[in-house]
């Protein structure tokens, strides 16, 4: 099994201020995983794709503070912006589904909203029962990035990364890819400086006090939750890899299991 990780920054365009799909990639990504069903002797029940939100849900997250103290006086407007988010990250899912569906990529979107509680900021429940079968049926689940409710917060944000943690752990698949739009994991914002190096290899948190302050963050942890949630996995024996999903074939080449560019997370 391959769990694959769309990155929000890679689907759209995540520094727009407004909800703006990248669909030069979402569109190239998906004939890449349809070529990858093609030449591949695994089953599409190998198979979970997982995609972030990007500017359909980041922004308003922030604005609204999802997950963070509120009095009963911002009650109201904080269930106004939990329905803006779970209304615009669902439209994301929608387009991501449909873009697989035209490449004749059998998925179906499982909604975080609708199947996951949390507590705390963290996931507490997830009936994996309904996406096991969807499994044994030949389907592809996609989920994503969602706003949830909490049983500590009242209402929190789970990433798209949390829920990979939680599918590996319960799951245990072979490998976990997660298409950014980088390289991998840098000492330093690649975007910002030159001298920014690759990290090849991430085996503990140790290795994270080569990053510093630059390292891209956004209100759901930026790269270092990625490798925190993916450090959890490690102790299962289940090895990630980083990649540039901005680079044609990289996506292709690394569900085809061949060298790529990139930051293996790994003890």
């Amino acid at each position: 099994m391959i769990i694959l990780k769309l990155g929000g920054s890679v689907i759209t365009e995540k520094d727009s201020v407004s909800p703006k799909v990248n669909f030069d990639n979402l569109n190239r990504i998906a004939t890449e995983i349809k070529e990858y069903l093609n030449n591949s002797k695994m089953d599409n029940s190998d198979l979970i794709i997982v995609h972030g939100a990007g500017s359909f849900g980041h922004p308003l997250a922030k604005k609204y503070d999802i997950g963070n103290d509120f009095t009963m006086d911002q009650y109201a407007e904080k269930k106004i912006g939990f329905s803006l988010i779970h209304n615009h990250v669902n439209k994301l899912n929608t387009i991501v589904c449909s873009a697989l569906i035209d490449n004749n990529v059998p998925v179906v979107p499982i909604s975080p909203s609708s199947s996951v509680t949390a507590e705390n900021k963290r996931i507490y429940s997830f009936n994996l029962d309904l996406l096991k079968r969807y499994l044994n049926e030949g389907f592809i689940p996609v989920l994503y990035g969602d706003v949830v409710l909490d049983n500590v917060c009242k209402l929190s944000v789970v990433s798209g990364d949390q829920i990979i943690s939680y599918l590996a752990s319960n799951l245990n698949p072979d490998k976990i890819i997660l298409g950014t739009d980088v390289d991998g994991v840098f000492n330093k914002n690649p975007r910002l400086y030159d001298d920014a190096k690759l990290i090849g290899l991430v085996s503990s948190l140790n290795d994270l006090d080569q990053l510093d302050s630059t390292t891209n963050v956004d209100v759901t942890g930026g790269m270092v939750g990625k490798i925190n949630e993916l450090l959890t996995l490690t102790d299962f024996g289940i090895e990630s890899k980083i990649i540039n999903a901005n680079v044609p074939k990289l996506v292709l080449d690394s569900l085809m299991d061949k060298q790529v560019k990139g930051t293996i997370i790994k003890k």
